[in-house]
């Protein structure tokens, strides 16, 4: 889809008749000059703070580790939210669950019995990738509403059974890439749509960390052991293995359990990147990178980068998508996304756009020569006033965050009967390229995928 030429000269109309969105634009400025704009934030989803006690929709959180319980906690900030259960493998989780949420929770290592409770409307999946899929179908399957970890699924194939599923039981199903709900996205979408970078062209996105937590390397517990770790159901379909502490604790560094940088970060680039475009995903995909400083036995790359062709669509034109991530990076804790267009681009964070404009120059004539050169040259072009080479748009003070979005999202879904951004659906197409990028890594080869039918081609 190809926008006209007038587009970003419409946006900049807007800008200079002061809109209500961009009243704290200076009066005089220059194009050198940079002025920021406060994003109001979404309150259509703020819940009505007068919810009845006898209207609460109650949850469980099936795997308490470090997203699950972020998870949950966001959860019981919004109203008429109460938290009855928790499941994990782990004895130290269910006691600190205990403690966390209150003595009264209904604790166990068995899902099973979180999903046959009448009393429980919706479950958190905050357990390792490669449970995502299983738990999540037997929740929709018993009447469930489920908000479920990213990426959706471990392996490509799992996502039919998933979409399948949310349709069959008519449910509540979102993916849990907290970004994708933000202000940050909401504003880029808006921009791009209005043409404020021009036709869209590229795009690019970047994960950096360094410190041991964030490259996986987290804590493992003195008591852990069979005695104290479900094991055997940990492993699910694999083959046993002795009890290993490292890829219980430490699952994201193998493939059995983990989809890597790509399915753990790549995918909230994916998921924002969609929601903005209104993509439904690239053609090809490849992918390189490598074990460079994490010797501790992980099977997966601590750096990886990403390489996908968007195809032209009624939605947006053709453009091509470069993401990296590094786990050795000294910026200790680069994130971004940054949408490049024809006349412009854009750094979307969660809770700001910054927004950088070309300088427009007529097109010269290189065969212009001898006196009629010299006559031009001498006749300065009239000077213009120009709008701000450089907006940041930045939320209002007090925002909850992208977090807290995403799930009043969710829960308001439940209440009102309402579709989400994130379904099932939507998760697959953010989840499939990750996952496709891992498969480029390992197998050595371009991958082909048809984002529309959401289907491997050969």
């Amino acid at each position: 889809m190809k926008k006209n030429s007038s587009s970003r000269r419409n946006f900049i109309k807007k800008v200079a008749v002061g809109s209500a969105a961009l009243v704290t634009v200076p009066t005089i400025i220059t194009a050198k000059e940079s002025s920021t704009i406060r994003i109001q934030s979404q309150n259509k989803i703020e819940f009505d703070e007068k919810v009845s006690a006898n209207d609460s929709i109650q949850i469980a959180v099936i795997g308490a580790g470090g997203m699950g319980t972020a998870d949950a906690n966001t959860a019981l900030k919004i109203p008429g939210v109460k938290l009855i259960a928790a499941c994990d493998l782990y004895d130290g989780r269910l006691d600190a669950a205990k403690e966390r949420w209150g003595k009264d929770i209904f604790t166990t290592k068995d899902y099973l019995e979180i999903l046959d409770r009448d009393d429980i409307d919706a479950v958190i999946v905050g357990t390792p990738d490669h449970w995502h899929q299983k738990i999540s179908v037997d929740a929709m399957n018993k009447g469930k509403h489920v908000y479920c970890g990213k990426p959706m699924v471990h392996a490509i194939e799992e996502g039919y059974d998933v979409i399948k599923a949310q349709k069959k039981n008519n449910v509540v199903f979102e993916v849990g890439s907290q970004g994708l709900s933000s202000v940050g996205n909401e504003k880029a979408k808006e921009l791009l749509e209005d043409g404020a970078i021009g036709e869209l062209n590229y795009a690019e996105g970047f994960w950096a960390r360094n410190s041991p937590t964030g490259a996986w390397q987290y804590t493992i517990p003195e008591d852990a052991s069979e005695d104290t770790v479900d094991w055997k159901r940990f492993l699910k379909d694999y083959k046993y293995i002795p009890f290993d502490p490292l890829r219980f604790f430490r699952w994201r560094n193998y493939l059995d359990y983990g989809t890597g940088m790509a399915g753990d970060l790549f995918v909230h680039l994916f998921s924002s990147l969609h929601f903005i475009t209104s993509s439904y995903g690239p053609q090809k995909i490849a992918a390189m990178g490598g074990s460079r400083f994490w010797k501790d036995g992980r099977e997966v790359p601590d750096v990886l980068l990403g390489m996908f062709d968007y195809p032209e669509t009624k939605q947006h034109p053709g453009f091509d998508l470069s993401l990296r991530c590094n786990f050795v990076d000294g910026t200790s804790g680069t994130t971004y996304l940054r949408l490049v267009g024809s006349e412009g681009s854009m750094n979307v964070m969660w809770d700001k756009v910054v927004l950088r404009t070309n300088e427009k120059n007529e097109p010269q004539d290189a065969f212009l020569k001898g006196k009629q050169a010299e006559a031009v040259s001498k006749v300065p072009p009239r000077k213009k006033m120009l709008p701000p080479r450089e907006l940041v748009y930045q939320v209002e003070e007090g925002y909850r965050g992208a977090h807290y979005d995403h799930h009043v999202n969710f829960y308001n879904a439940i209440r009102n009967g309402k579709t989400v951004v994130e379904d099932a659906a939507f998760g697959l197409r953010a989840a499939a390229p990750a996952l496709a990028c891992n498969n480029s890594y390992f197998d050595n080869k371009f991958i082909n995928w048809d984002p529309k039918d959401m289907k491997l081609k050969s």
